[in-house]
């Protein structure tokens, strides 16, 4: 591969998924290395004052400052934007970075949004809390039922938020159908994508305008670093979302942009075994359990529409057992796999999400969402599904089912 070939459009965008996430974005310096090179600065010198004036007039390419541009963060976005369909990339300093500043950067006072009520604990924050104190409303519906988009709408609704599949309790929202309504209506859709990555939807094929991630979660893939990303049309990237980032400074680090770099060049191997090993795990579970939600198992009540949007189910599921204190045992019998918080993982995590992720959420707005104190969401990771497997049965038993 030449220098600059990676960065070239009109030979990446014919790679296939594989092979952009590996290549795609990849600019060379004149050391010509192999692996992208870190860029730890700041800023940047120029030669003239002529340079530096044009540079940031717009008038010509180059760097100015890294809180507008930095090469190893602009290999990041130019390779998730590849990967995603979309014409260009922003990379913020997390995830919920990602989805304030997707929000933030077209909405103004009066404006109003709906959202999925079954969110991330911090999403569902930003829409009820958050939003409102500068004036914008929001509405919370049941994002599996299409007629309630349709009756939400307001002469004032800006913009439709929702994640799918949703953390923690898999719903499952039909993209096409609620993706084509906001066009009709000349709304904007922001969808987190953080479950799947592009590795196994693309919503903007789907219709979607806008992708937001926790980079943080399957694109890094192994624990190590923060980080998010918003995708979309080079109108709003560059015109709507720059302007609020430049501003107000969520800037992705080039140190945590190298490692997610790293981390995509394995992604499509991992979220395949990943999601194979998840469908092993549910397996065991459905059954045993009073309650699974596997959208890869025909027991989800959206396992067609899941089927549809998704090229494969994901490494991340929910189960039920009967209280706190049964899921508590439940994780304090584990060996194997980790009680922990992030999904993503390239190791199995298990934790209980109403005291952790939807902790800052109200009691009522949890049972609202369907997250109840017996629900413990599981990332499944590379290992033997076999060992994990055991370690579940045995602290299933321990927690007496």
């Amino acid at each position: 591969m030449k220098r600059s070939t990676g960065r070239d459009r009109s030979i990446t965008r014919t790679w296939r998924p594989a092979t952009q996430a590996v290549r795609a974005g990849t600019w060379r310096s004149e050391q010509g290395e192999t692996s992208e090179a870190l860029f730890l600065t700041s800023g940047y010198s120029f030669d003239d004052a002529e340079t530096v004036a044009a540079r940031f007039a717009g008038e010509a390419e180059g760097m100015t400052y890294s809180r507008l541009q930095n090469p190893t963060v602009a290999m990041l976005e130019e390779r998730i934007a590849l990967m995603d369909g979309a014409e260009a990339c922003r990379t913020q300093a997390t995830g919920m970075a990602a989805m304030t500043a997707a929000l933030l950067c077209q909405l103004s006072v009066g404006d109003h949004v709906v959202a999925a009520r079954a969110a991330f604990g911090s999403c569902r924050w930003l829409v009820d809390s958050l939003l409102p104190r500068f004036g914008i409303e929001t509405t919370t519906i049941d994002a599996r039922d299409n007629q309630q988009w349709q009756d939400a709408i307001r002469p004032n609704t800006k913009v439709f938020f929702f994640e799918t599949p949703a953390n923690p309790t898999m719903d499952i929202v039909d993209l096409a159908f609620v993706c084509g309504l906001a066009r009709q209506h000349g709304i904007t859709t922001v969808v987190d994508n953080a479950f799947c990555t592009a590795a196994l939807q693309r919503p903007l094929d789907h219709g979607a305008d806008v992708v937001a991630y926790s980079a943080t979660k399957l694109m890094d893939g192994q624990g190590r670093v923060l980080a998010g990303a918003v995708v979309g049309s080079a109108e709003f990237i560059n015109n709507v979302l720059l302007p609020f980032q430049r501003n107000t400074g969520p800037n992705l680090s080039p140190f945590n942009a190298w490692v997610v770099l790293k981390g995509l060049e394995t992604l499509d191997l991992r979220v395949k075994r990943q999601s194979e090993n998840a469908l092993a795990v549910g397996r065991f579970l459905e059954g045993r359990v009073p309650r699974i939600l596997h959208p890869g198992l025909p027991s989800h009540p959206q396992h067609n529409l899941a089927k549809q949007q998704m090229d494969a189910c994901g490494s991340i599921f929910s189960f039920e057992v009967e209280d706190r204190k049964q899921a508590f045992l439940l994780l304090n019998a584990l060996n194997l796999i980790d009680i922990s918080n992030n999904i993503g993982d390239s190791r199995s995590l298990l934790c209980h999400n109403a005291s952790t992720t939807h902790y800052s959420v109200s009691a009522e707005a949890r049972a609202e969402m369907g997250v109840s104190e017996g629900m413990l969401r599981i990332n499944v990771g590379l290992e033997d599904p076999q060992d994990l497997i055991e370690d579940l049965d045995q602290a299933l038993r321990a927690a007496g089912l």
